[in-house]
């Protein structure tokens, strides 16, 4: 893994960049990408891969559609995240019978023997992020995350 940026020993001028929001949260969000990414890897899955596992085990029968819609994703990339799992038989589509141009998504045994497994490798990677906060510290992270993501 790579070691966190240390303002002290790098020797660049910095200029303005330890004062920008955007500069620090691209930082973090490196460093929870590598870490999950380090994480996942015995069961090489995504971060978008393992969300749309966790949706679909959540919500049998799910649209790719809707999945995209939460994912914010667009369709063509729903549906090779969609055709990956499937080529592993992590899940099955099953046509609708009202509308035929929507596609149902189901777990398989294999995706929930899977998703089982994301979800206890997830809460290690989580636990070590989150130990780096008290609880109202987490929590009013979160929620100043969630002011800046639900503005766009």
């Amino acid at each position: 893994m790579l070691a966190p940026l240390d303002f002290e020993e790098v020797q660049l001028d910095m200029d303005g960049l330890p004062n920008l929001l955007g500069f620090h949260l691209r930082l973090a969000q490196a460093a929870i990408t590598r870490d999950f990414s380090t994480t996942l890897a015995e069961i090489d899955l995504t971060q978008k891969q393992c969300a749309t596992l966790e949706l679909i085990g959540a919500n049998p029968g799910v649209s790719q559609v809707d999945l995209a819609a939460i994912l914010g994703a667009d369709r063509a990339t729903m549906m090779a995240i969609v055709d990956r799992l499937e080529a592993r038989d992590l899940l099955r589509r099953e046509r609708s019978t009202a509308d035929r141009r929507r596609q149902h998504l189901h777990l398989t045994v294999n995706g929930r023997i899977v998703l089982e497994r994301a979800k206890l490798l997830i809460a290690e990677h989580e636990c070590r992020f989150k130990s780096r906060f008290s609880g109202p510290e987490l929590g009013a992270l979160v929620a100043s995350l969630r002011r800046i993501h639900q503005q766009f």
